[in-house]
């Protein structure tokens, strides 16, 4: 048995530690959780040995009131005007590099997008993890482990799969933090700077605005594992987007809209090849105009083409016209609407910006809150890059 932790007790059954206050007995995906007075005497995995015909039944309304119990509580600790003391230039802070480097670059904003999508959407591991159920299910993810580099004796998730040669605006990262740092020393957390640039990035791009809830802390590891098996893929169908957001306790809407996020930014040949050569729900023409930078037998696998070829730099609905017309770039992408589920909120979305708005806005607000390292959890890094 693990040390008791105020008055939480913990128990390992196989690889996973658990821990309950004041329930008295549930399970957890095949996890035993039993309360202090009716822990077993000996801890084993056998199933004969902790009986497990009598303690595992049901995951139960009491383990789901649990979870969401600790993500509440981490979320409550969030606020609009968390540095309206500790550092009142932090949000012009922000936002004055992002505005220059969008100027610069309008594809930089779906760049510093991508950026927090792809951090928010990966999992933390444990050991930053306050009350611990079966981690797996507890959504940790904007946590800026995202930015860590890989050092001899760690690997980020900066080189996996989704990310390795496609993630951009670490740099711009990078200059926000050196500004707070000398105006505001061990302060403003990475994570924060993310969540922010963000929205700024989709504001600049003429895209909705959402209150950003600041007082995350940053993540002192990442997982380039959970990188490589949490992000949705460019040739993921309805049903793996579906489970994917779920996962992450986002509906089909959230889905959706913050699929919209498309409607900005570019995508490699390499991700896009096999759609506008063996795909057959799209648009011929279409097809045939994205060929000629990306031949069927490889080559070229980092030349670009705009997600949304009506406005691709420019925050709006166009993306899911384009979906209407079978002109989604990748194979996730006309997945939203092919006879499937989604199909009626694509239509929605293409004949109505303003709730495409309000939607990915409400979306953005619940992918950014959904379970973050506050208090005295995780750090505030000096370098996004590396940890203290």
């Amino acid at each position: 048995m693990a040390s008791d932790l105020s008055g939480v007790a913990q128990w390992r059954l196989g690889v996973r530690w658990v821990t309950m206050d004041s329930c008295r007995r549930t399970t957890l995906s095949g996890v035993v959780v039993a309360s202090m007075a009716e822990r077993p005497s000996k801890v084993d995995a056998s199933v004969s040995d902790l009986r497990m015909d009598r303690w595992v039944k049901e995951v139960t309304a009491i383990a789901a009131c649990a979870c969401a119990t600790c993500a509440a509580v981490a979320n409550a600790q969030l606020s609009e005007n968390y540095y309206g003391s500790s550092c009142p230039a932090a949000l012009l802070t922000i936002r004055t590099p992002v505005a220059t480097a969008v100027l610069l670059d309008r594809r930089m904003g779906a760049s510093l997008l991508r950026l927090y999508f792809h951090d928010c959407f990966v999992q933390a591991s444990p050991q930053d993890l306050p009350l611990l159920f079966p981690w797996s299910s507890f959504n940790i993810g904007c946590d800026a482990s995202v930015l860590l580099d890989d050092t001899p004796s760690f690997t980020g998730e900066k080189g996996a799969g989704p990310n390795a040669g496609s993630l951009r605006g670490f740099e711009v990262i990078d200059r926000i933090k050196l500004l707070l740092e000398l105006i505001c020393p061990g302060t403003v957390s990475c994570a924060d700077i993310l969540a922010v640039a963000a929205h700024d990035a989709v504001v600049h791009l003429g895209g909705p605005s959402w209150t950003v809830l600041l007082g995350r802390r940053d993540a002192t590891t990442a997982s380039a594992s959970l990188a490589n098996s949490d992000l949705p893929g460019p040739n993921s169908n309805l049903n793996d987007l579906l489970a994917a957001f779920s996962k992450k306790g986002l509906s089909s809407t959230d889905m959706v809209a913050l699929s919209g996020g498309h409607t900005i930014g570019r995508a490699q040949c390499q991700n896009y090849r096999n759609r506008i050569y063996a795909d057959t729900d799209i648009d011929g023409t279409f097809a045939a105009s994205l060929r000629g930078d990306c031949p069927q037998g490889g080559g070229n696998d980092g030349n670009l083409a705009p997600l949304d070829a009506s406005s691709p730099d420019y925050f709006d609905n166009s993306y899911f016209s384009g979906l209407l017309s079978h002109r989604g770039l990748l194979h996730s992408d006309q997945a939203l609407y092919d006879g499937g589920s989604t199909d009626g909120l694509v239509r929605s979305y293409a004949s109505n910006n303003d709730q495409f708005g309000s939607d990915f806005a409400a979306a953005m607000v619940k992918l950014g809150n959904l379970g973050v390292l506050t208090g005295a959890y995780g750090e505030i890094r000096v370098n996004c890059r590396a940890v203290n």
